[in-house]
């Protein structure tokens, strides 16, 4: 499947890695050049949803 690259895609992409990587929301928000705080929290909503995905370890155990 071929994916279509826009601009959108290629800023969304970055501010999701850059949250992934631990970087400050307040810098990511500077980055983007987000006036709301609240715009740039949609990108850690997103990367949320993926850590929402991983299995605990601990879930393996048969105890």
């Amino acid at each position: 499947m071929q994916r279509r690259v826009t601009t959108h895609s290629i800023r969304h992409s970055f501010a999701s890695h850059l949250i992934e990587n631990g970087v400050d929301i307040k810098i990511i928000q500077e980055l983007m050049g987000h006036h709301s705080l609240k715009t740039t929290e949609i990108y850690s909503h997103v990367v949320m949803k993926k850590l929402e995905n991983i299995k605990s370890p601990i879930d393996n155990l048969d105890i």
